[in-house]
C-alpha cells in the first residue's frame, strides 16, 4: 500500500463517492456527500468496507474533480471517510470543499496526525491502533462501537481523553446489534452523558 502522508497532493485514492444521508451520530438524518478514501493501517476485523484498506486498488482522482462532482448536489455537508482518511494530507481537499460552500466532516480512528480544516470531527477509536492525543482533543464527537461488554470500560477510557464539549455516542456493532443494543440502552440510562447512535442507513437501505 502506498499513501502520501508527506506532501499536499492534487489527487487522492477514492474508493467511492455518493450522496445520501448521514446515518450516525450528531448529524444523523442530514443530507451529505460522502468521499471514501482508500488506505487503512488499522484493519478492524469487523470492518464493513475492507475493500478500502489497500489504497493502490483505487483510482487517483483529482481533488477538483471530486469537489466539482459533490457540488452538483444541493446538500452542503461533505463527509470524508475511509479506510483511514488521515493517512492522506487533506489540506487541499478541505480548502476546495470550503470554497464550494461545504461544511467539512471527517470520520477517523484518530491514529494519524490531523490535516485539513474541519467543521466536524468524528473520532471512532480502534483497539488495534490508539488515537493520537491531538485528535482526541479536537474531536467534536466520540463514537465507540460496542462489540462486547468490555467495550464499555474502553469507551470510558476514551471519553476521558476528549474535550468537555465533545458529544459521546455508543453504537452497537452491526452483526451483534440485537445482542448489544439492549446493553447499550441500559448503560446509557445509568450513564446519561452518553447517547445511542444507530446505523440508520442500514435500516432504511441507503448507502
Amino acid at each position: 500500500m502506498s499513501v502520501n502522508t508527506l506532501n499536499i497532493t492534487a489527487t487522492l485514492p477514492v474508493m467511492e463517492r455518493f450522496y445520501t444521508i448521514q446515518g450516525e451520530g450528531f448529524h444523523q438524518g442530514k443530507a451529505a456527500y460522502f468521499i471514501r478514501l482508500g488506505g487503512c493501517d488499522v484493519g478492524c476485523h469487523w470492518c464493513d468496507v475492507k475493500d478500502s484498506w489497500d489504497a493502490d486498488k483505487h483510482p487517483q482522482l483529482s481533488i477538483d474533480n471530486v469537489v466539482d462532482e459533490a457540488a452538483n448536489y444541493p446538500g452542503r455537508i461533505a463527509v470524508v471517510t475511509g479506510g483511514e482518511p488521515l493517512l492522506h494530507q487533506l489540506d487541499a481537499l478541505t480548502k476546495a470543499l470550503h470554497k464550494k460552500g461545504f461544511n467539512t466532516h471527517i470520520e477517523t480512528s484518530g491514529s494519524s496526525p490531523l490535516s485539513g480544516s474541519w467543521d466536524w470531527i468524528t473520532l471512532s477509536p480502534k483497539k488495534f491502533k490508539a488515537p493520537l492525543p491531538e485528535v482526541c482533543k479536537a474531536a467534536s464527537e466520540l463514537k465507540v462501537v460496542i462489540f462486547n461488554k468490555s467495550d464499555f470500560a474502553w469507551a470510558e477510557k476514551h471519553a476521558a481523553m476528549v474535550g468537555k464539549s465533545c458529544k459521546l455516542y455508543l453504537a452497537p456493532e452491526w452483526s451483534k446489534s440485537a445482542e448489544m443494543t439492549p446493553l447499550i440502552i441500559d448503560y446509557i440510562k445509568d450513564n446519561p452523558q452518553w447517547q445511542l447512535s444507530l446505523q440508520i442507513h442500514k435500516y432504511i437501505n441507503v448507502p
